[in-house]
């Protein structure tokens, strides 16, 4: 049966505004991105990550995360991306940007302010802070699906973060650690006042 032309852009339409349809263009991003750089610019744009405390690092905050240095690192990140975005974007797509934009912001600011000098890129900072907000959503939240959610995070990838938070030469594990965090916050940060009440 074929789909009339203005059903399927309604429904690409309404797909692009779930949590997961963003969540699919933002790693589309990252894999054209790579393509361009690698390709057409020698690796040029792997420059603009987050330099710490350098002024001119600044602006690698919102960069970082769609700049990776191989394939095999874009590779790398994609599946968790995938996986444990895909969880948070269960949400809904309102706040799966929201939580998206602090862990961005707040994981790459404190990178900047506090990491090893050095070129920090790569998605592995929104990864560990999807994961961070999965876990804090089961304090905050206190229902059950949120913990169900933050079991399949953590038997899937939870050996793959405790070893990602380890300081290890040539990985951005500082970006790991304040990308976790940042997903804790914006778990708190995103909690309707009422999830958080205590009956009494």
């Amino acid at each position: 049966m074929t789909v009339p032309p203005e059903v399927f852009e309604e429904r690409r339409r309404r797909f692009l505004t779930t949590g997961f349809g963003l969540l699919l263009f933002a790693l589309a991003i990252m894999w054209a991105v790579e393509f361009v750089d690698s390709v057409l610019l020698s690796d040029q744009l792997q420059e603009n990550g987050i330099l710490p405390r350098e002024v001119d690092g600044l602006d690698g905050i919102l960069w970082a995360p769609f700049l990776h240095g191989t394939w095999a690192h874009l590779l790398a990140n994609s599946l968790p991306l995938l996986v444990l975005g895909g969880l948070v974007a269960i949400w809904g797509a309102r706040r799966w940007l929201v939580v998206t934009l602090i862990v961005m912001v707040l994981g790459g600011a404190a990178t900047w302010a506090l990491a090893r000098f050095g070129n920090h890129i790569g998605a592995s900072g929104l990864v560990f802070g999807y994961f961070g907000f999965l876990v804090g959503a089961v304090f905050y939240e206190r229902k059950i699906w949120p913990i169900l959610l933050a079991t399949v995070a953590i038997l899937l990838f939870g050996s793959a973060i405790v070893s990602g938070v380890v300081p290890t030469q040539g990985v951005s594990w500082e970006g790991h650690v304040f990308g976790g965090l940042a997903g804790l916050v914006a778990a708190k940060v995103t909690t309707p006042r009422d999830s958080t009440l205590e009956a009494g």
